[in-house]
């Protein structure tokens, strides 16, 4: 994991040196995996909405909620690995259901979305399926940032499936 935040950290240090718009514009990136959990979703989403247990099941190392959530006001966060500081505004909360935050500072991305949905399986538990959508500032980066955050994002969905698990009595 320290790899892949390495790899973050180089890849946003070589982008701030390209001036922005010198290079033609960029498509979309997609990132999406899924994972099965044991534990139901109400458990499962105990976890995932609540941002500061996030260090507890992801590589995160701290979580500052910057902005709490209030009745007509999103949720904002900064979430810190390494050199690697990330804020983020939760847009979306469906109780055992659904999550839906933004990137607004931290990496050289556009449009950054997260999409994380949750269902009842048969058996029980819960099925997620974590979704996101992020364009590059600099082309010729997008296929960096999608390998380091295709990484990450499969480690936050496994470790959220099995945390949430080894919650469940």
């Amino acid at each position: 994991m320290r790899a892949l935040l390495r790899d973050v950290a180089l890849v946003a240090r070589f982008t701030r040196s390209v001036p922005s718009g010198t290079l033609p514009a960029v498509r979309g990136k997609v990132i999406h995996h899924e994972a099965d959990s044991t534990a139901d979703a109400s458990t499962v989403f105990r976890f995932l909405g609540d941002s500061a247990t996030w260090p507890d099941w992801t590589p995160i190392e701290r979580c500052d909620i910057t902005v709490p959530a209030g009745p007509e006001r999103p949720e904002e966060r900064t979430f810190t690995t390494g050199r690697v500081r990330v804020h983020e505004r939760v847009v979306e909360r469906t109780p055992d259901a659904r999550l839906v935050y933004e990137l607004t500072d931290g990496l050289p991305l556009e449009d950054y979305r997260a999409v994380i949905e949750l269902a009842p399986t048969p058996g029980g538990g819960t099925h997620i399926t974590w979704h996101t959508t992020f364009r590059p500032r600099r082309p010729g980066t997008g296929w960096l940032y999608r390998r380091a955050l295709d990484k990450a994002t499969r480690t936050f969905v496994d470790g959220l499936a099995q945390h949430a698990a080894l919650a469940t009595p």
